[in-house]
Order: C-alpha cells, then sequence, then structure tokens
C-alpha cells in the first residue's frame, strides 16, 4: 500500500503512448520483488510471495499465460506506461493520485494500517524525531507532513537497516510487512506508537487503454472472492489473517 508522491509528468506519457501488449495471450505481470511477504525474490531467483500466487492464479482464470518482470519502485508506474510490462501486482493502493494515471482493477488486498518499528526497548519522538520511510510511498508523505524528520530509502530494507544501525529513530510501513520483520528480529526490534490508517486496499495496475485485461482481471478477482480461494490465499501468506469478501 504504496503511494507515488511524485508523479507529474507520467500522465503526459501516458495519453503519448499506445500498447497494444495486453492484447496478446501472455501477460507481463510487473512487481517489485522486494517487498514480503507480497512479493519477494526466492533462493532460486523466482519471483514469490502472495502476489506471485495469486498473479499466476488470476491469469489462469483469465485465459492468460503470465511471465513475471521486476522493477524498481521508484520507476515501477512510469515503466507500465511505458509497455515495460503490462500489470503492476506490487502491493499498490488505489489512491486518486495514481488513478490520474492509469487504471486500477477492484483491490484483491483490503486497506492495511501502517506502523512504526523501533529498537526494542526504545521510546523513539515519533512526531520530531528521525523516522525512515520507503521513498515515495504514502508513509514517507505522511512522515513528511508530520513535523518528524523524513529520512528516504529506495528500498524496504534499507529502512530497516537504518533503524538497526541509528540513522533512523523508528521506520513507518505496512504492518502486514513489519510483522514478518519484527518476528525475525529476535527480540531486536519491537512495535511502537499507534497504527496509522493512510491509503487504501491494494489493486493491479493497468494501462489506461487495455480496457479488456482490466474487465478480464476484475472477473477473476470476483471469482476467488465468491469461491473463498482469495481468503485463503491471505490467510497462507499472512499469518492466518481473516478476510471476508
Amino acid at each position: 500500500m504504496k503511494f507515488l508522491v511524485k508523479i507529474a509528468g507520467i500522465a503526459a506519457v501516458a495519453v503519448a503512448f499506445a500498447v497494444t501488449g495486453a492484447s496478446a495471450k501472455t501477460i507481463r505481470m510487473g512487481t517489485e520483488g522486494a517487498y514480503p511477504p507480497f512479493n519477494f525474490v526466492n533462493d532460486n531467483g523466482q519471483v514469490d510471495g502472495f502476489e506471485r500466487e495469486l498473479g499466476d492464479e488470476l491469469c489462469k482464470r483469465a485465459g492468460y499465460t503470465c511471465t513475471w518482470v521486476t522493477n524498481d519502485w521508484d520507476s515501477i508506474i512510469p515503466n507500465l506506461v511505458s509497455g515495460n510490462y503490462d500489470t503492476i501486482i506490487a502491493g499498490m493502493s488505489i489512491t486518486p493520485e495514481r488513478d490520474k494515471v492509469i487504471d486500477f482493477t477492484q483491490e484483491y488486498f483490503p486497506p492495511d494500517p501502517s506502523s512504526y518499528v523501533a529498537l526494542a526497548g526504545s521510546n523513539p519522538n515519533l512526531k520530531g524525531g528521525v523516522i525512515a520511510a520507503q521513498t515515495n510511498t504514502i508513509q514517507a508523505n505522511y512522515v513528511a507532513s508530520s513535523g518528524a524528520k523524513l529520512v528516504e530509502f529506495a528500498t524496504a530494507d534499507e529502512t530497516i537497516a537504518a533503524v538497526k544501525s541509528g540513522e533512523a529513530d523508528a521506520v513507518l510501513a505496512d504492518t502486514a510487512y513489519l510483522k514478518d520483520i519484527v518476528k525475525a528480529s529476535n527480540g531486536e526490534l519491537a512495535f511502537v506508537g499507534d497504527k496509522i490508517y493512510i491509503g487504501g486496499g491494494v489493486g493491479m495496475g493497468i494501462r489506461e487503454s487495455d480496457t479488456e485485461l482490466k474487465d478480464k482481471m476484475n472477473a477473476a478477482i470476483s471469482s476467488m472472492k465468491k469461491d473463498g480461494s482469495l481468503s485463503a490465499l491471505i490467510a497462507k501468506w499472512f499469518n492466518g489473517r481473516k478476510v471476508t469478501w
């Protein structure tokens, strides 16, 4: 549930660039590959995680063959618009700002709160201290407007490293991402402060011209919600989380 802050100029590219790749049977699925459990690259060098499993099933139900492409978060929307892949399936929140540039399917993951994580036993000043966030996310935007000093990093992993090294007092990120990080830290990290409710549900980003692809993916998502398979997939990847559609 990330939010691109700087998207000026991308809309012009979207208007100027006509793409027909999504009309083919093979669909290129673009993801970051660095935001577990939503998406990550496993030890075999393959895209893995909740969105890999979800995306493959959606393609199957929609009658497509999927291939997977990884892309840095900063340029993930411009590269969709430019035709380097046909969808974004990367933990991306549906926001009005993004919707001016690309289309979205219906949500396949419900709105999730953001949380702060700091060194266990510390008492960080969340309103006036140094807070890390991944660049161009809803969390970075929130920290910048909160009165705290924002330090931005290109990847989520770097925000965690900044807290561990003392470069940042805390990190603000999606709770779903931070849960496994805190659990794996063996007591080094802990949640602090209140949860922050920003951003909407997560959907698949699609070029505005690819209406057929959007319609087919929406139908596939609806079918997974109806038969319970989407809820089961969320429970599998997010520690038994219960979601009712």
